[in-house]
């Protein structure tokens, strides 16, 4: 099929694309990556009276350091140069290991960091990355701007806290605290579908090794990325052993996460995927917190 017509505009400055959102509103749609919007327009599930392209925004495309030693990246970061960048592999290890797992290259080298987060899929990897690391979000508006926190910027499936005169424009994430470990990964029937399960973890230990700070977050497992707030909690003032470890995977699969079943899985065997997962995630982010290695 066949998108339905729609005017087009290219702004070539950041001040001039939000004129346009402003002036547009709900009738206008981002066009970063064009990675989800695209096929969802051909098959008119969207039907934009406007398409505003931010791919000539070089602005919003940084990779950068900030004097609080904050990770700042700009929306229309291409994925693929998220998985590659050192300074993003230094300073996010988690991201930098789960950008693999998103798609396969051919998206990669067109989606970018700020269109991933507003499309707000529960099954994506970047929403559930940010969320664990603590990720802030500047969304800006013609003559202001405002700065959310990632967990309360995914408000249910697709939809978020992004007003329609609103941009993306910008990524904050803050310094791993010392002898933090991270870990990601997923479970997919083929490399680069979406995932029937999946999550990171972010452990953090004191000096003799207990743990003070966890965690754990998951994809395709409720309508946003769930905290496992009940499973972390548990690991903290904990020495990590596989007893510990194993509890916290049950409380978390078992009485935090809430997938449901498709054509792909039932909501069970989601439920022992992340089990699983939760299990090899945590005891590859306490070995690499203990060793100084977090990615």
């Amino acid at each position: 099929m066949k998108p339905a017509p729609f005017d087009y505009i290219a702004p070539d400055s950041l001040d001039a694309a939000l004129a346009a959102v402003n002036e547009y509103g709900y009738d206008a749609k981002l066009l970063a990556g064009g990675q989800s919007l695209v096929p969802m327009m051909n098959f008119r599930l969207a039907q934009p009276a406007v398409i505003v392209d931010l791919n000539g925004l070089s602005e919003l495309d940084t990779i950068r350091y900030d004097d609080s030693g904050a990770l700042r990246l700009g929306a229309m970061v291409r994925q693929r140069r998220l998985e590659r960048d050192p300074l993003v592999a230094k300073a996010a290890p988690l991201l930098h290991e789960a950008m693999p797992h998103v798609a396969h290259p051919q998206i990669r080298n067109r989606g970018t960091l700020g269109g991933s987060l507003a499309h707000a899929d529960p099954a994506a990897e970047l929403p559930v990355v940010m969320v664990a690391l603590d990720g802030r979000f500047r969304l800006q508006r013609a003559g202001g701007e405002r700065w959310i926190e990632a967990r309360d910027f995914f408000t249910g499936i697709f939809a978020t806290d992004l007003a329609a005169e609103e941009i993306v424009v910008e990524v904050e994430l803050p310094p791993l605290p010392p002898r933090t470990g991270v870990a990601f990964v997923e479970m997919a029937r083929r490399h680069g579908d979406y995932a029937l399960a999946g999550g990171a973890a972010l452990v953090s230990l004191d000096e003799n090794g207990a743990c003070t700070k966890a965690r754990l977050v998951y994809l395709n497992a409720g309508e946003v990325p769930v905290v496992a707030e009940q499973a972390g909690a548990l690991l903290v003032g904990q020495l990590p052993s596989e007893r510990v470890i194993e509890a916290a995977a049950a409380v978390a699969s078992e009485q935090e996460v809430e997938p449901m079943g498709d054509i792909h899985a039932t909501a069970d065997f989601k439920r022992h995927l992340a089990k699983v997962l939760t299990a090899r995630a945590l005891k590859q982010a306490f070995a690499r917190a203990r060793h100084g290695e977090v990615g």
